[in-house]
């Protein structure tokens, strides 16, 4: 069995995917009241939300980061 080795923004990549979920069933949450005909959240449920763009733009700072890390140019000034 053989691992392969993690890249640069790998764990980046990671936590991104977590915080996003974590926003998506935020989301999912806070408009299920609307649809339910109940009393909608606080508006620091919808904050919450936000978890899910913030979680998006930390993903890509881990493919951003992989694809520097691994660039030809970079390779080849080492």
């Amino acid at each position: 069995m053989s691992t392969t080795p993690s890249g640069a923004g790998d764990r980046l990549v990671q936590v991104g995917a977590i915080v996003f979920f974590i926003g998506a069933l935020a989301t999912l949450v806070t408009v299920a009241p609307l649809f339910l005909g109940t009393d909608p959240f606080p508006p620091v449920a919808y904050a919450v939300c936000m978890l899910m763009g913030l979680g998006f733009l930390i993903a890509g700072a881990g493919v951003v980061r992989s694809v520097w890390k691994n660039s030809p140019k970079r390779a080849a000034a080492r």
